[in-house]
């Protein structure tokens, strides 16, 4: 062998490597949650406290979307960069923009740019978001060449339920910690605390990647793939429709999204430990439901499970506008709501794994999720306006635009879902009534598989 030459793994070798590597992405998964229980949940809740007005939060809420951007971007040099060094790369920068978030909450503290500050939290908050959007076209990819065909959905199923259950453990701490620092009259101090802790944990997760294998990737020289092939290929087919389809229900949410953290904290006055006990309790219900998802996708198909869980997206922000009871808003926008988006999301994602070839999934990805975060972007953008300049007298305006918003979806959902088909073979529901009792057999086994899966992570915090 060459000296500086890699030697090629053999089968069993790689496979091992994969196998590692999923349980690695596993642990990796768990520290982004410390980073999402500390840091991401809290952002809207730091602008409110600052004073910002309800149009710099939606805004604020809004950038999220900004990631579709720069995937397009980051989907660029996959192929010709090692996908682990953009990713470690886009890591190091969201690790940055935390800790400058930090200094804004410790000039929020010191009384420092008082009145700019909310302003000034766009910024790094709009460089996270961006770093984190260029890195996702090359996890896509990778995650995508490590898990095998047949079982992909329920290896998606079982990172997501660990992960979200971490999260909800983790989010719960947080709410109690900052609502000790509130009490206590330190609230200052608790969001400093809080994003301190994001910005190590985002730090350590740039360590675990560093350890992922990384399958060989080569994309032919001819085949560039750019946005206006992507439009041109797709314009008619499948995964076209499903594109366009995602990004006009991305508005539609855009509308209301932005709105609920306003909601709860302005509106209904909640505590932090009930906004983030309410904020969560639809990752509850996603995580427990996510493995049947997964078992039904592999075997029926993920058209179906986007078929099925798109009749109870639409309704679910006109659910929130029929009780302000907290325990109300936690159980029942969550139980349809955090059911229906869990297998919805994985069957999207799956979706696409399907419809699409392995060398263009990273590009492809990229350019879906610029439609979604348009649509969303633009949508989160006019929500900003409105909920500033509506003032009616017969219904509170943020009502009002959850009943909008609801309507719409349910308008896109009824034109587009009846044009998308399943590409793959899969065994077709009978009727409803089999569905039914498909669900009703897999609730035991789901729920003692989740036990198993969160059991199970001590095991893979070990990992190294």
């Amino acid at each position: 062998m060459k000296k500086g030459k890699i030697k090629k793994p053999t089968r069993s070798e790689e496979k091992e490597f994969k196998h590692h590597t999923r349980r690695l992405s596993i642990k990796e998964g768990m520290f982004w949650s410390i980073r999402a229980s500390f840091g991401d949940y809290y952002l809207a809740p730091f602008s409110i406290a600052m004073g910002a007005a309800n149009s710099i939060v939606a805004i604020l809420n809004s950038l999220w979307n900004l990631s579709s951007i720069s995937q397009l971007i980051g989907a660029k040099p996959i192929g010709k960069i090692k996908r682990k060094s953009i990713l470690t790369g886009t890591m190091l920068t969201e690790a940055l923009s935390w800790f400058l978030i930090t200094l804004i909450a410790i000039l929020y503290l010191k009384d420092i740019w008082t009145p700019i500050l909310p302003i000034l939290l766009l910024i790094p908050f709009a460089l996270f978001v961006t770093a984190g959007g260029f890195g996702h076209p090359s996890w896509f990819s990778w995650m995508g060449d490590i898990t095998d065909d047949k079982f992909r959905g329920r290896w998606f199923s079982k990172r997501s339920t660990i992960i979200s259950f971490t999260t909800i453990i983790l989010s719960i701490i947080s709410a109690l910690l900052l609502n000790y620092f509130k009490n206590s009259g330190q609230e200052k101090l608790g969001f400093v605390v809080l994003f301190g802790i994001a910005f190590i944990a985002r730090i350590y997760c740039v360590k675990l990647i560093r350890k992922h294998y990384e399958p060989t990737l080569k994309i032919k020289k001819g085949n560039k793939y750019s946005l206006k092939e992507f439009i041109k290929e797709n314009k008619n087919s499948n995964f076209g429709k499903f594109t366009i389809f995602r990004g006009m229900l991305a508005f539609a949410m855009g509308l209301t999204g932005p709105l609920l953290s306003i909601y709860m904290l302005r509106n209904l006055g909640f505590d932090y430990v009930t906004f983030i006990a309410i904020t969560l309790s639809g990752t509850l219900f996603s995580a427990l439901a996510l493995n049947m998802w997964g078992k039904i996708s592999d075997k029926h198909g993920n058209y179906r499970v986007i078929a099925i869980t798109t009749m109870i997206i639409p309704i679910t922000p006109i659910i929130w506008t029929l009780s302000t009871s907290p325990i109300y808003l936690f159980l029942v926008p969550a139980i349809l709501g955090g059911t229906a988006w869990a297998g919805f999301t994985m069957a999207s994602g799956n979706f696409i794994y399907d419809n699409i070839e392995r060398e263009k999934r990273g590009k492809a990805i990229s350019y879906f999720n610029l439609f979604i975060g348009l649509g969303a972007f633009i949508g989160g953008l006019i929500s900003a306006y409105l909920i500033k300049i509506i003032n009616f007298t017969w219904i509170e305006p943020i009502i009002f635009m959850l009943l909008l918003g609801g309507l719409l979806r349910m308008l896109i959902v009824g034109f587009w879902v009846p044009k998308l088909r399943e590409v793959t073979h899969k065994k077709k529901f009978k009727n409803m009534k089999e569905l039914g009792n498909i669900v009703v057999k897999e609730i035991k086994p789901t729920l003692i598989e989740d036990a198993h899966e969160l059991a199970s992570i001590g095991s893979y915090l070990k990992e190294k």
